[in-house]
């Protein structure tokens, strides 16, 4: 797991190394261990590097075979690397490293642009071929690991957070209406390509760009996800399947040369994860919690839970707790890590928690992507018996904001047409899912997820050079789920096969408890100095001359915040106030 970053220039000018050197700065604590650049005529790599696989010097990065003229920068983690490097080396390829990013340049070597589909595992990548004076960049199926891009003249510039490309003043602050308008209407997710910058894109999961010698470049999609049902199971070969394909994902995540951890919420999810990884480690397995104080009636942690869970699995647990005065200060810190605006409260707590779980392992599972693969949402049961039509059915149990409200939310430079209900309706209309629940499922996998929980894990935990893995989003997992029948996942109040099939595992309380989150609920109803924070940020001078919002709309939420709280339990307030806060930590 590492940060990497990039300029590639078309006109072959040798480019100035004190670019990387401004980058890589900015990708420190994605990869505090060590860091590198390689330099040829027209292209730069910077790579900042947190050592999980091989940990010698013959893992650093960029790496450079001479021999085949090929150099690579990567980011992640490949689960079957293995097994690959011994397919070629059958093929007559050697190896001087024990590292996964050896198997990448020599499997490109091997397979051309396609050996992308022979990857298990988490990645971003950039190679350049000699040879052939072309590069080839390149990102996961789902989207766990970032990549963005800017094209300002003849120079390509890319990096694993949007701060690296700030550094070197290739970022232009003008806003993107389309982006603004998904931001406060699709909770914060901003599909690929797009970013809140106009000339700011992100390569999009499951995808792979070629740039060849005259900036030409190439985008092909090399995975998607189909709901298609080929065979008749009964319900216990469907339990049988998942639990086999869940094992076997857990496994893979344990292939490290660093001791694996998890983080474990007390909630199905990532007790289930736990009790698998009790099966390959049952001697020294940690596993971190967090809380947090309560609020009125609502509950900050859940560690009745997860005490539980530790104590079936005799793991080596810690809870953290952190009290107001901790988490305060510690929002402005969490937002400044991130490469987007999140609006989910649970960043800051994500931001905490890796904090204190890097000072003891360099490695953690995470429960992430269960409930939009197997279906644990509220709104996928309304998906199968809805009596309105699926966009509409959809709009109403997410979005934050009807366009309306948007156009009220905004001033009139920022208003434009009803993007993000367009962009549910041509995706639900793509072929590959029928049915309603299936629609919304595709959608939240190929895009809320990767825009939403995995790129706020990803970015709250690299801020602190913790590598998270995801079992859930194992794409061979994914692809099982989609193809079980929508009754049998969406019953038992959503996720049955998965509950099902922790029977097997984990205890009955824990299964079937209320649905819980990370709770973090003084971010939820922002009283007393969270609303002075609140209104501070809104009304700065430079909140001012941004004249983004409609000052009567943000002095309506300041009036009345927990009036204003979106259908999936976010403070309407607290979304402005991360946007216009990211906003002036990166500088605009």
């Amino acid at each position: 797991m590492c940060g990497i970053c990039g300029v590639i220039r078309y006109d072959k000018d040798h480019t100035d190394e004190t670019l990387i050197e401004k980058m890589l700065p900015a990708l420190e604590t994605r990869g505090p261990d060590d860091e590198g650049i390689y330099t040829k005529d027209g292209v730069s790599f910077g790579h900042k590097r947190l050592s999980i696989i091989d940990l010698s010097e013959n893992g650093h990065q960029p790496m450079i075979d001479k021999e085949l003229k090929l150099a690579i920068v990567y980011n992640g983690e490949i689960y079957n690397f293995q097994e690959l490097r011994d397919e070629l080396r059958k093929k007559g390829y050697s190896f001087r490293s024990t590292s996964d990013t050896e198997v990448l340049l020599k499997a490109y070597h091997a397979w051309g642009d396609e050996f992308v589909k022979r990857l298990n595992g988490m990645f971003a990548f950039c190679i350049h071929d000699e040879t052939r004076g072309r590069f080839l960049l390149g990102r996961d199926r789902l989207g766990i690991k970032p990549l963005y891009y800017v094209e300002e003249g003849r120079a390509f510039y890319f990096a694993s957070n949007t701060q690296a490309l700030k550094s070197v003043g290739v970022i232009r602050p003008e806003l993107s209406p389309e982006a603004l308008h998904y931001y406060l209407s699709f909770h914060a997710v901003v599909p690929a390509p797009h970013t809140i910058f106009k000339n700011v894109k992100k390569l999009q999961p499951g995808t792979v760009m070629s740039i060849d010698a005259n900036g030409e470049k190439k985008i092909f999609s090399y995975w998607d996800v189909t709901f298609e049902r080929r065979e008749t199971l009964s319900e216990a070969e469907w339990i049988e399947r998942v639990l086999n394909g869940l094992r076997k994902s857990v496994k893979r995540r344990m292939v490290s040369d660093v001791p694996v951890g998890a983080l474990l919420s007390g909630g199905l999810d990532s007790s289930l994860i736990v009790a698998l990884m009790a099966e390959c480690n049952p001697c020294s397995l940690h596993t971190y919690s967090i809380g947090f104080e309560d609020v009125g009636n609502e509950e900050g942690n859940e560690f009745y839970y997860s005490d539980l869970i530790a104590k079936e699995f005799r793991t080596k647990h810690q809870k953290i707790f952190i009290n107001s005065r901790r988490l305060l200060p510690n929002i402005e810190k969490s937002v400044t890590a991130m490469a987007e605006p999140m609006v989910s409260h649970d960043a800051v707590a994500f931001y905490l928690l890796s904090e204190e779980v890097s000072k003891q392992t360099k490695v953690v599972l995470s429960g992430q992507g269960a409930d939009e693969v197997f279906a644990g949402y509220h709104w996928y049961p309304k998906m199968m018996n809805g009596t309105r039509d699926a966009v509409t059915e959809y709009k109403k149990a997410f979005f934050d904001r009807t366009h309306e409200e948007i156009i009220d939310a905004l001033q009139p430079k920022y208003h434009g047409s009803d993007v993000s209900g367009k962009f549910v309706s041509t995706h639900f209309a793509a072929p590959g899912a029928t049915i309603p629940v299936d629609k919304a499922l595709r959608l939240d996998t190929r895009v809320m997820l990767i825009d939403d929980p995995v790129k706020r894990v990803d970015n709250m935990t690299m801020a602190w050079g913790l590598e998270a893995r995801v079992p859930f989003l194992d794409h061979e997992l994914v692809e099982l789920a989609a193809s079980i029948p929508p009754e049998l996942k969406v019953a038992s109040s959503g996720k049955h096969i998965l509950k099902k099939a922790a029977e097997r595992l984990i205890p009955h309380e824990v299964i079937y408890r209320k649905k819980g989150y990370f709770p973090v609920p003084a971010l939820k109803y922002l009283r007393n100095e969270y609303l002075d924070f609140a209104r501070d940020i809104l009304t700065t001078e430079k909140a001012k001359k941004r004249n983004l919002f409609n000052p009567a709309y943000v002095e309506k939420l300041l009036g009345a915040p927990e009036e204003h709280i979106t259908v999936l339990g976010g403070s309407k307030l607290w979304q402005l106030t991360v946007l216009e806060l990211w906003l002036q930590k990166m500088g605009c």
